[in-house]
Parts: structure tokens; C-alpha cells; sequence
């Protein structure tokens, strides 16, 4: 099987970087930093990179935006009104504005925080279920994509701050110098003396 892999890739060596990879995820029982594995690929291809971000993004806007069309549909639907009345109900509900409060900028809004993402996340999830209970399941599967992504992104963006965070705080340390919790170590100060 490696053999027919390795005249694949001197045959063709467009699908050289393919093949590697899905050997790569083949391999069972070992470790791989797929973080660094894209940040190399980024470095040595930067244009390839931004373009697949940009198209990742683009597809990921879409999917969004098209999962949203839908859950105004379907609240429409229930209210029984149009797109443009049930669009401006969920407008209203969901907005916030800025405002000025004892000396700082805040922004305020109907629902409170904590409740906002769960609303808009459960509001994914009827529209999923009224799309099954009909049969559309491709209009299903974006809703459900959206209450899903809704659901992970804070955790998500928690992480990649983090890692981004920790990255950065390792950069400036000195990595000659010892760690001060060691309580093994004692620090001493030894001062000559003149005569």
C-alpha cells in the first residue's frame, strides 16, 4: 500500500501534499499538532492560506446567512406575518444600543446576556425540528449547523485566545531563568565586603 502511494505522488506531485496529509490522519496512535502543521503551510504557502480563509469564511457567512433567511421564515410562519414584520420583531428583540451610564459606554439591550445566546441557539433548534417534521432536510442541516456553531463559538473563541495568549507569554520570557515556585531553590544575595 505505501509503495502504490509513494509512485502516486513522482507520478502526479500536485496530489504529493494531499497524499501526505491523508497518510498523516491514516496513522493511528501518534500525536500530531495539526496547529503547527497548518501554520507551516500557511508560512510556506501565504497566498494558498489566505485564499482558503477567505473561502472558508465566505462559505461560513453564507451558511449563516442563509440559516437566518430560514428562521425568519419560519417564525413568519408561526406569527402569521410577513418576513419583514417577523425580521424586525426578532430585530427588536435581539438589539442592543449603546449607552452612556455612570461615566462609561455600555451596551444595553431588552434580553440580558446570559439569555441571548440560548434564545437565539433554541430558536435554531424549533426551526431544525419544524424542517425534519417536513422533510427538508438540507434546510435542516443548515439550520442545525447554525445552532451548533452558535452553541461551540464561545468555546472556540475561548480557546484560540488562550492559545494565542499563551504563545505570546512564552515569547518574552527568559528561558534561562528559573521559576520562582521551585521550592527547592533559595535565593541568596551575597554582598563583598570592603576593608
Amino acid at each position: 500500500m505505501r509503495k502504490a502511494i509513494d509512485v502516486e505522488v513522482s507520478e502526479k506531485p500536485a496530489y504529493a501534499t494531499a497524499v501526505r496529509i491523508c497518510d498523516l490522519l491514516s496513522r493511528q496512535g501518534q500525536e500530531y499538532q495539526i496547529l503547527r502543521f497548518l501554520v507551516t503551510a500557511a508560512i510556506r504557502r501565504p497566498r494558498q492560506a489566505a485564499a482558503v480563509s477567505l473561502v472558508l469564511l465566505a462559505a461560513l457567512a453564507g451558511a449563516m446567512t442563509y440559516s437566518a433567511f430560514l428562521l425568519v421564515g419560519v417564525l413568519a410562519d408561526y406569527l402569521g406575518t410577513g418576513r419583514v414584520v417577523a425580521g424586525l420583531l426578532l430585530g427588536a428583540v435581539l438589539a442592543r444600543f449603546p449607552w452612556i451610564g455612570q461615566g462609561r459606554l455600555r451596551l444595553v439591550g431588552l434580553l440580558p446576556k446570559p439569555v441571548r445566546r440560548p434564545l437565539v441557539a433554541g430558536m435554531f433548534a424549533l426551526c431544525m425540528v419544524h424542517f425534519l417534521a417536513r422533510g427538508d432536510y438540507v434546510s435542516a442541516a443548515f439550520t442545525g449547523f447554525a445552532a451548533g456553531f452558535i452553541v461551540v463559538m464561545p468555546w472556540l473563541r475561548r480557546a484560540a485566545f488562550d492559545r494565542v495568549t499563551s504563545s505570546m507569554s512564552a515569547f518574552g520570557r527568559n528561558p534561562f531563568k528559573r521559576a520562582r515556585s521551585d521550592g527547592m531553590v533559595i535565593d541568596g544575595e551575597f554582598r563583598e565586603r570592603k576593608d
